[in-house]
């Protein structure tokens, strides 16, 4: 609910009103903590896809606080860009942007196994994919068409889906532990149970900013938990805490440039799903905060800050940046639709960045306590997903789309065997199982006539037939 203290209903459904600073603050600091975990985790899951070491004495230990420190660095930078705009970059929002999960399946077969040396052709692609996904912006309103909520909730779905195996393996040890003795423990899943369980309990039996910051809090009790159970000892902490300077400057190409079709190739396509994301956010910003829809400027703003927010980010070593979904629903329940209360989130985070001993605490969170969260967050993405196809005409023929499209796609994710014998480019494309399952609904959804919904194809859904919207079947549905 809006709280009238910080201003009349009229100031408070306007992006440029700036409540009293003593409210304006902790209300940007509500918008950090709701997205926070999420924000870093995708630079973790990634270090521990290229095989980085996690110990504070691995000589990736620096190499792994730098990747926390420019998510944090170009969250800000890319937030403040919606912002406070430059020109017609950024929609003057109060958009919260983070880095994105919907890269991750992309990214962990580019890095799979390759250490330090596969950064230089992943952040080259998101530059080139940011300066793409900028260009969208010129023509997203059109696009529209093409990506129904069948398409949309079925990549959303697919996002989730490629992504928990890996809060299970982190729950279960962590990548690096598979077919150890200690691997899936009772100890290691203590670890993450905790985490799950503070997360619910808070999520649905409070409110207000311990609802808001339930997994963020989840974290913190597993951490302490880890601690006194022996799986992170004090010395751990406190090393990383040494080892970590008190503050450092970002480095442009810090891993160098390096062309990867692969890359290039993925982060481009992937950039029409994270723009729609986008015009989606921008759309639930307004219609929450401000009761009204998004306007084309605001939305070819929003698309453009995405892109070039990105692009920068891959420069100085950073992932792709999207808007984040959780903080339009913080918007719709404190009704603030100032965007300068989202700026100061946003320098909160710049300061964070540049500061590596708060990576350095980061880092030592232990792999199964943040499997814990990750399950939470994942499978949340999947929810999303399927809320999204609940608005979904379910006839045959939207049937057949999903059916085709999701059995190609989780296929190949699950059986990359299956594609051993492809180019390198095309088997890092397919087997992330998102790429395959986007285009195959695009296309089929744009050719194939809608006439089909109307006609029985019982041999082709087994006898089972497709009600929309959740609806129970008539007596004379065929």
């Amino acid at each position: 609910m809006a709280d009238n203290s910080i201003g009349t209903a009229e100031q408070l459904r306007d992006p440029n009103y700036t409540p009293a600073l003593h409210k304006a603050i902790p209300l940007g600091i509500q918008h950090v903590l709701a997205m926070f975990v999420s924000n870093v985790t995708p630079a973790i899951i990634v270090a521990g896809a290229a095989g980085f070491g996690f110990g504070s004495n691995s000589p990736d230990f620096p190499e792994l606080l730098y990747l926390i420190q420019m998510s944090m660095l170009f969250a800000g930078v890319a937030t403040l860009l919606q912002t406070i705009t430059i020109g017609p970059v950024g929609a003057a929002l109060p958009i919260v942007q983070g880095t994105s999960f919907a890269f991750l399946p992309i990214m962990i077969p580019l890095v799979a196994g390759k250490g330090v040396d596969a950064l230089a052709a992943l952040f080259t692609g998101v530059i080139i994919g940011g300066i793409f996904h900028a260009f969208i912006g010129t023509f997203v309103g059109k696009l529209r068409f093409a990506l129904p909520p069948l398409v949309t909730g079925l990549v959303v779905t697919m996002i989730g889906l490629a992504l928990v195996k890996v809060g299970i393996q982190y729950a279960a040890g962590g990548v690096p532990a598979i077919g150890t003795p200690e691997y899936g423990s009772l100890l290691n899943w203590s670890a993450a149970l905790v985490v799950i369980l503070v997360t619910l309990g808070l999520k649905f039996f409070t409110k207000g900013m311990l609802s808001i910051s339930a997994v963020l809090i989840g974290l913190i009790v597993g951490y302490i938990y880890a601690i006194m159970v022996g799986m992170l000892s004090i010395e751990a902490i406190t090393g990383s805490w040494s080892r970590a300077s008190a503050f450092a400057l970002p480095m442009p190409f810090k891993y160098g440039f390096e062309m990867s079709a692969a890359a290039i190739i993925g982060f481009c396509l992937m950039a029409f799903i994270s723009a729609i994301e986008t015009v989606g956010d921008v759309s639930g910003i307004t219609k929450g905060g401000a009761g009204r829809e998004a306007t084309d400027k605001e939305i070819q703003g929003a698309t453009y800050a995405d892109g070039i927010g990105t692009a920068v980010a891959g420069m100085f070593g950073a992932f792709p940046n999207t808007s984040f979904s959780q903080n339009v629903g913080l918007i719709a329940m404190t009704g603030v639709m100032s965007r300068h209360v989202v700026t100061f989130g946003a320098i909160f985070l710049i300061v964070a960045g540049l500061i590596p001993k708060v990576g350095g605490v980061i880092r030592t969170v232990p792999i199964e306590v943040l499997g814990g969260g990750v399950i939470v967050m994942f499978g949340m993405v999947v929810a999303a997903g399927i809320s999204m196809l609940s608005d979904v005409d379910w006839n045959r023929r939207n049937m057949v789309i999903f059916a085709i499209a999701l059995s190609i796609g989780l296929g190949l994710q699950l059986e990359p065997g299956a594609l051993q014998h492809m180019p390198d480019t095309a088997r890092i494309l397919l087997t992330s199982g998102l790429l395959p399952a986007a285009v195959i609904a695009i296309v089929l959804n744009l050719v194939l006539p809608h006439e089909l919904a109307d006609e029985a194809t019982e041999e082709v859904s087994g006898g089972m037939a497709g009600h929309g919207r959740g609806s129970l079947p008539h007596d004379d549905h065929a």
